[in-house]
């Protein structure tokens, strides 16, 4: 079993609270777009943010991996190319309910936490082959994913 440790280094027992999902058969690029989405934003905004993009009420822009993304007109930061990605937004949903959860064992406030650090990391990298026709084979690897989200108390605002 991998020893897997968190990416963000200046933790506090007192003052973080963090969770984090490993290995997980989601898109890398779709994660990596949805954390720098609700980075900084308190946990109620990024939940809400969330939850619009399922009904597909806002599109999570796309910053780096945009080429031939369409364009949305309910993007709010500016960018134009964006899509409403599903199973990276559900993970990421029940990543802020652990978060929650771990936060409330702790005794902390839920209203005053602020995420301040949202890492997507490429994981296993599973290697496959697909049969084709006359006895060839094409390769077929899926990328394994995994997010970790630190969240700190502030003051309140």
């Amino acid at each position: 079993m991998p020893d897997y440790s968190y990416s963000f280094q200046k933790y506090e027992k007192s003052r973080h609270v963090r969770a984090a999902i490993r290995d997980k058969s989601i898109s890398h690029k779709h994660s990596r777009e949805i954390a720098i989405s609700i980075n900084n934003k308190t946990i109620e905004k990024a939940r809400e943010f969330l939850e619009d993009v399922l009904i597909r009420k806002i599109a999570v822009p796309y910053r780096r991996y945009n080429n031939e993304v369409a364009h949305r007109s309910n993007i709010q930061d500016g960018f134009c190319s964006g899509r409403y990605p599903h199973k990276s937004t559900s993970e990421f949903l029940k990543l802020l309910d652990n978060l929650e959860s771990n936060a409330e064992y702790k005794g902390m406030d839920l209203d005053r936490l602020k995420i301040i650090s949202v890492v997507v990391h490429k994981g296993t990298k599973l290697k496959r082959f697909t049969p084709r026709a006359m006895g060839r084979a094409s390769p077929k690897y899926d990328t394994l994913v995994h997010v970790e989200i630190v969240a700190m108390e502030g003051r309140s605002s």
